[in-house]
């Protein structure tokens, strides 16, 4: 592939049909972590997978992902980020159609892993490919703003696609429903052909990645024991351990590399590190919400997929008009107002949300769309706090980074609370005598085991109602959180100055 520089590009027509191609992988990236959500019933009970099985199926995606960023993102400096976005494409259409033909749970599992390791080649050079070809700061404002609201629409449209394609077809449709889109952007950007940048001179540097992937292994592993009931504490020690020998191990190798994957110096910029709090806080809310939203739903109030899938929606719904009035406005309200406004927003739409949950499905979806509109807001402009707060010869780590607070946000929330839902469920669950003990782990296997007691099925159902209510209360007190630090690194930054490097940049 021949690259060329911005000028031999030509017209602005274009860089924006490059906007659309990378927005189309960013769009499968991210619409491939949620849209296992509303499959995950359908496919747990062809494959007979187990809970833990089930969230590994979930985790597995952004687990990988996270890990190999990092590494993505300087690689793709090196050997440029247009063929860096090709060979992801490539990769992620081969383990599509893997997963959809997977026959076992551990089958798809690594099908999953491996369409995570093509999400990470490509996902940075989405990013740093506008950093690059959008020269101009207002008009690269208004296009990563865009970028950034396709992930709102990617994490939005998972559960509504995955809910039509289960109405039609088995569940490994919504995997092959990737391929289509991946042969179309691989002939887009054949034909756009945008500069890249690359730099032969870098190096990149495999034994970080694995270093920083058992670090997220090992962490997200102890989230999943403390969940259980009752946790090995001896696990939960473990885990930790090794965490901290992963993380240890990243951070000292980074400080003795003449080109380390991560530049700690670029958090000093308080713009830049506002952005990549933002992103992961958003994206916590959206997994978490959706997950829990799903499940509860279909499982509960016996929503059809697809009936469940339309109501998570309302998050994207309101997201979608703060997201590109946040792009557009940025130069005259500021990162502050945006990004702590719009965390703050959102965590009071959380709560009007659980408020709606015990008085009317109205308020409910009204806390949603409320939710949204702050997601929407913080989303759009984190990005450019990032990608805008570095030097286009940084613009491979600067995407990595925001890459990974978006799936470190994801992983988490399912880590976190997709065993928090577990763990409340099993303790506040108030079984009759005689009652399989497998009812008392999860509503799913309850509703199994139930056989048409209404007095099994009412106990489990309330038991997970607790559950919910406990985490939406526990996603709104982190936007919460996410708010007020991001406020307090953002006090001091001023209208219009979305870009402002430091000086050691």
């Amino acid at each position: 592939m021949t690259l060329k520089s911005e000028d031999e590009i030509g017209t602005a027509s274009r860089r924006w049909a490059l906007l659309v191609t990378v927005g189309a992988g960013l769009l499968l990236i991210t619409l491939d972590n949620s849209i296992l959500y509303t499959a995950l019933p359908s496919l747990t009970t062809d494959l007979g997978a187990s809970v833990t099985q089930s969230l590994w199926i979930i985790n597995a995606y952004p687990l990988v992902m996270a890990g190999l960023l990092l590494g993505a993102g300087t690689l793709g400096d090196r050997v440029g980020h247009a063929r860096m976005f090709v060979a992801g494409l490539v990769i992620f259409g081969a383990a599509s159609v893997l997963a959809a033909l997977a026959p076992t749970p551990e089958v798809l599992i690594a099908s999953r892993a491996v369409l995570a390791v093509g999400a990470a080649v490509m996902m940075p050079a989405t990013l740093a490919l506008i950093r690059i070809n959008f020269p101009d700061e207002r008009e690269r404002n208004l296009a990563i703003a865009i970028w950034g609201s396709l992930a709102v629409v990617g994490a939005a449209l998972g559960p509504i696609v995955g809910g039509v394609l289960l109405q039609h077809f088995w569940w490994g449709s919504v995997f092959l429903v990737n391929v289509p889109i991946v042969v179309a952007a691989l002939v887009a950007i054949a034909v756009i052909r945008p500069a890249s940048e690359a730099d032969p001179g870098k190096r990149w540097d495999a034994v970080s990645s694995i270093q920083v992937m058992v670090g997220l292994a090992a962490t997200v592993y102890a989230i999943k024991e403390i969940g259980h009931r009752p946790p090995s504490l001896a696990v939960v020690a473990i885990s930790l351990t090794v965490a901290a020998v992963g993380f240890t191990l990243f951070v000292r190798r980074q400080r003795t590399l003449d080109e380390p994957l991560l530049e700690f110096s670029i958090f000093r910029n308080p713009a830049f590190t506002s952005g990549v709090l933002a992103a992961a806080a958003s994206m916590f809310a959206i997994a978490g919400i959706q997950l829990v939203t799903t499940q509860r739903y279909q499982l509960v109030a016996e929503f059809t997929p697809l009936e469940a899938g339309l109501l998570v929606s309302a998050i994207a719904v309101g997201s979608l008009p703060t997201a590109m009035l946040g792009g557009a406005f940025l130069h005259r309200v500021g990162l502050l107002v945006l990004i702590c406004g719009g965390l703050a927003l959102s965590a009071v739409g959380v709560v009007v949300t659980v408020i709606g949950f015990g008085v009317s499905f109205g308020l409910l979806v009204a806390g949603l769309l409320v939710t949204g509109a702050g997601l929407g807001a913080a989303m759009a402009v984190a990005s450019t706090a990032i990608i805008g707060n570095v030097p286009v010869r940084r613009a491979g780590m600067a995407s990595s980074v925001e890459e990974v607070s978006y799936e470190f946000g994801s992983l988490t929330a399912v880590a976190l609370l997709g065993s928090l839902l577990a763990m409340i469920y099993s303790v506040t669950v108030d079984l009759p005598d005689g009652t399989p003990a497998a009812a008392g782990e999860a509503l799913v296997d309850a509703l199994a085991v139930a056989e048409g007691d209404q007095t099994v099925i009412d106990a489990a159902s309330s038991a997970f109602d607790t559950a919910y209510l406990g985490v939406m209360g526990t996603v709104a007190v982190m936007l919460t959180i996410g708010a007020a630090v991001t406020g307090i690194l953002l006090r001091r930054h001023l209208p219009g100055t979305a870009s402002q490097l430091p000086s050691d940049c």
